[in-house]
C-alpha cells in the first residue's frame, strides 16, 4: 500500500488566516459592546435625570393649584422669585440640569407660561494630538 502524502501548509494557511480573523473581529464585537453599554448607562442617567427635573415640576405646578385653591398669592410658594408682570418663576438645578417653570394667576385660574428642562453644553475645543495643519 502505497500512502499519497497529505500537503498542508495551504490548508494551514487558510486556517491561520481564518483564525486571525475571528480573533479580531470577536475583540471588535466586545469592544463595541462594551461601548454601547456605557453609552446606554450615560442615556440612562440623563433620562432618570431629567424626569426627576419634570416630576419635581409637576409637584411645583400641584402646589401651586393648591396654594391658589386655598386663596394665597403665587408669591406664598417657598423658593420662588416675583417678576414685574404678577408672574412667579421657579428654578432648579441638579448635576448640570435646569428646571425653569414660570406660572400666573390669570381669571383665578393658574396659567403656566413656561416649562422648560434644559442643559448649559459647551463645546470642546481640544483636539488632542490630532494634527492641526501648518
Amino acid at each position: 500500500m502505497n500512502q499519497v502524502p497529505v500537503k498542508l501548509g495551504p490548508l494551514a494557511l487558510l486556517l491561520t488566516v481564518i483564525s486571525i480573523c475571528l480573533t479580531t473581529l470577536a475583540i471588535l464585537t466586545f469592544s463595541t459592546a462594551r461601548a454601547d453599554g456605557r453609552l446606554a448607562e450615560r442615556y440612562a442617567e440623563t433620562v432618570t435625570l431629567r424626569y426627576e427635573l419634570i416630576s419635581e415640576g409637576q409637584t411645583f405646578l400641584r402646589d401651586a393649584s393648591e396654594t391658589l385653591a386655598s386663596g394665597l398669592p403665587l408669591t406664598a410658594l417657598p423658593g420662588t422669585t416675583a417678576s414685574a408682570d404678577g408672574s412667579v418663576r421657579y428654578e432648579s438645578e441638579k448635576d448640570g440640569m435646569q428646571l425653569s417653570v414660570q406660572i400666573s394667576e390669570e381669571d383665578g385660574r393658574l396659567r403656566t407660561e413656561e416649562f422648560r428642562v434644559t442643559k448649559e453644553w459647551a463645546e470642546d475645543l481640544d483636539i488632542g494630538n490630532l494634527w492641526g495643519g501648518f
